[in-house]
């Protein structure tokens, strides 16, 4: 399986959901830097799991373990390697689906591409479990982009077909509600959350295939439960005239910027100065108790399936760090050292 990601940081992703230990090696990173652990723990807190009712009942303290390339506290010029113990696992929950595809997960296309041995518990690799790894590097890469003066953050816009009329970083009132009538079902919700990054400077990136979307997308899909993307106005775009579209450039202060930022801030995959805007549609959270249709893999006929286990009704709100985690790696990563 290739986790791998990365040119001017290379960060690789390791573990399974329930295995001993989840973790990350980061390479690339620059050499007597003094991480902030404490501000780290608290950025980690944020995804991990267990932080109430419309949250999965597993409890897992998500605490890095710096392994190697961590001296007196500050980088050496080895990889950072670092993990984090699985404290609350429960393969258990999934003997009796080992050989049944869950509905909208990857139990099937894995069984294709890695054959009929592989069999993990949980989401295994697949597993939003792996997004505590991705949150590491994240949060990394947010203290040092701080230190260049750039800004990114989060919020809900959408829960199920509640809209938020403000930023949220929190589910709103009706949005929980929505949430814990879906959990009582035994179904599900997703919902779409905006990212905002403010300070990228003009001139990052490439046309065609090298494009800052292009990288920053990159990242964001490698998050489970992802299924699209779109900068600035996005597929609004499409039912608008040019007219209504366009950003006409200004001065200000002596600086070159737009009116308006229906380009989300990247023209051409490079970055215009402007803040960059993007939204990601996270899908319901496929593992549900509602009876849904499957198949034996083994006896190759029809069955019927209730999963079981501990799962999120809805997991857009620890999902809102882990998409800025991701936009800071790939920020980060285009900008360099």
């Amino acid at each position: 399986m290739n986790n791998t990601f990365g040119k001017n940081i290379k960060i690789t992703i390791f573990g399974e959901s329930h295995a001993p230990e989840i973790g990350v090696t980061i390479e690339g990173l620059p050499s007597g830097y003094a991480i902030d652990i404490e501000e780290l723990r608290a950025f980690l807190k944020r995804r991990a799991p267990g932080q109430g009712k419309h949250t999965t009942a597993r409890k897992e303290p998500d605490e890095p373990e710096f392994i190697e390339g961590l001296e007196n506290g500050k980088t050496s010029d080895k990889p950072l390697k670092v993990i984090i113990r699985n404290k609350d696992i429960k393969p258990s929950d999934y003997e009796n689906i080992r050989d049944i595809p869950r509905p909208s997960h990857a139990d099937y296309t894995a069984y294709v591409k890695y054959g009929k041995d592989y069999k993990a518990s949980g989401g295994g690799a697949f597993s939003g479990r792996m997004t505590a790894p991705l949150c590491i590097v994240g949060g990394i890469c947010l203290q040092l982009l701080a230190e260049k003066n750039i800004q990114i953050s989060a919020h809900i816009t959408q829960i199920g077909n509640i809209i938020a009329h403000a930023p949220e970083a929190k589910p709103n009132a009706k949005m929980l509600a929505a949430i814990e009538e879906a959990r009582q079902a035994g179904d599900s919700l997703g919902g779409i959350i905006e990212c905002a990054i403010k300070g990228v400077p003009a001139g990052i990136g490439e046309p065609m295939f090298e494009g800052l979307e292009n990288h920053i997308a990159g990242v964001i899909f490698g998050i489970p439960a992802v299924k699209g993307i779109e900068f600035g106005n996005g597929f609004a775009a499409a039912g608008l005239k040019g007219s209504e579209n366009n950003d006409a450039f200004i001065l200000e202060d002596n600086e070159i910027k737009t009116r308006t930022n229906n380009h989300g801030g990247i023209l051409g995959g490079i970055s215009s100065g402007m803040p960059v805007i993007f939204r990601v549609a996270i899908k319901p959270t496929p593992s549900i108790a509602i009876e849904q249709d499957s198949v034996s893999l083994s006896k190759k006929e029809a069955v019927k399936l209730s999963i079981k286990g501990r799962h999120d009704p809805c997991i857009v709100p620890r999902a809102v760090p882990c998409i800025e985690a991701a936009a800071a790696i790939a920020i980060y990563d285009m900008i360099g050292v």
